[in-house]
């Protein structure tokens, strides 16, 4: 009991500790905290042999930190911000994240790439980044190495359309500041990517382009259902058909506390400053979270799928950004 104790608090000390470095660090490396962590946890898990210690711990942080993060990430859900946005804001998310997942399963099946890790890939450009990726990978079933390079490859990325997007808006395409804030809200992954990119070019285009990505991020929700649905639906069919061995999938405890945090700051139940208690320790959890994913993974699987990963992602936000024009032009000139 007190070796398996140890281990534990060996496990989450790791964790931390890299979650801690990966904070200070984002502040000069603009990668994000989550995907830095990641990369700190794979860099230390493969060149010292501090993986080998703790492994209860790190094992507990990869899986209930992140369970409790995914939770408490509801509280960044605000139904009330579709009130500020006309439909067609509303009608570009939501056709162009189904465009994105969609290009990402099509280049799955025409690379014969892993289709989990592929909706990964769509499933971040398309919606919110690391956060959708981590709230949706139990539920597609994909494995930890793959959620772990598929948030560091979305999140480099954004990097690069952190300064590729304001100058494609304004120099190549002409959009104003509204259409170039709705073409940054609706392609780049993270929050702070948008913020960033979108004040760079005015404090219009900043605005516009924050409140479309929040929206994105409410379409969380729903394509959480949708997914919890399809795999209930496969479970039955194979059932339907007579498979054997098909292990079938368990509805995870952290989405039912994500739709409860969800209620929170959509009727006003706590005040801002809890809310902001919440979504900070969620920020906190996550990181750990992707620390101790980041210490389980070898530089030979990043190998094996990585350069094909990063292609395909990078094709995925290609057909993201032109979709977004194509359909700011129909749309709103």
């Amino acid at each position: 009991m007190k070796t398996s104790i140890i281990d534990y608090i060996i496990g989450i000390t790791f964790s931390v500790a890299i979650a801690l470095l990966a904070l200070g660090g984002s502040t000069y490396i603009p990668l994000g905290a989550v995907a830095l962590a990641i990369i700190i946890g794979i860099l230390l898990g493969n060149l010292t042999s501090l993986n080998q210690y703790g492994k209860a711990g790190i094992a507990f942080s990869e899986k209930h930190l992140l369970s409790t993060a995914i939770a408490l990430m509801g509280v960044n859900l605000d139904f009330q911000v579709l009130q500020q946005l006309g439909w067609q804001s509303i009608l570009l998310v939501i056709v162009a994240i189904a465009v994105t997942i969609l290009t990402a399963l099509l280049l799955a099946r025409l690379f014969h790439f892993d289709k989990r890790f592929a909706l990964l890939l769509g499933i971040g450009n398309g919606v919110c980044g690391s956060s959708a990726i981590v709230a949706t990978e139990q539920v597609v079933g994909a494995r930890k190495e793959d959620v772990a390079l598929s948030i560091a490859i979305v999140n480099f990325l954004g990097t690069v359309g952190i300064f590729l997007l304001p100058f494609l808006s304004i120099t190549l395409l002409g959009f104003n500041d509204v259409h170039s804030g709705l073409l940054v809200g609706n392609t780049l992954q993270a929050v702070g990517q948008v913020v960033a990119a979108g004040f760079s070019i005015s404090d219009t285009a900043g605005q516009t382009a924050t409140l479309v990505k929040m929206t994105r991020i409410l379409m969380l929700f729903p394509l959480l259902m949708i997914l919890i649905y399809t795999a209930a639906r496969a479970d039955r069919r194979n059932k339907d058909i007579a498979v054997t061995n098909v292990k079938k999938p368990a509805f995870p405890l952290f989405i039912l506390g994500f739709v409860l945090f969800t209620l929170i700051p959509t009727f006003n139940l706590l005040p801002v400053q809890m809310i902001h208690i919440f979504s900070t320790i969620s920020h906190y959890l996550l990181i750990a979270a992707m620390a101790a994913i980041g210490l389980k993974i070898t530089f030979k699987t990043i190998l094996q799928n990585g350069r094909l990963a990063l292609g395909i992602g990078s094709i995925i936000f290609v057909v993201q950004i032109l979709f977004s024009t194509i359909a700011i032009r129909l749309l709103f000139t």
